[in-house]
């Protein structure tokens, strides 16, 4: 769980955007989303399946580059 201390002096926002950030660099965020709404076994093969074809696509155009 991330957290962040509040300085001395510091805005309430300013630290708000820190946490949300620390939240974001957690993946804490992107395991939320994940969880809001179940996902189909297939479902959840074909997303790792485009995925994969994505990384594999950019690494080959790096390769050419």
């Amino acid at each position: 769980m991330p957290s962040v201390k509040v300085r001395e002096g510091e805005p309430f926002e300013k630290a708000f955007k820190r946490f949300t950030k620390a939240c974001e660099k957690s993946g804490l965020m992107s395991e939320i989303k994940k969880h809001q709404h179940f996902e189909k076994p297939s479902e959840r093969r074909k997303r790792k399946l485009n995925a994969a074809r994505r990384k594999m696509r950019k690494l080959q155009i790096m390769e050419n580059m």
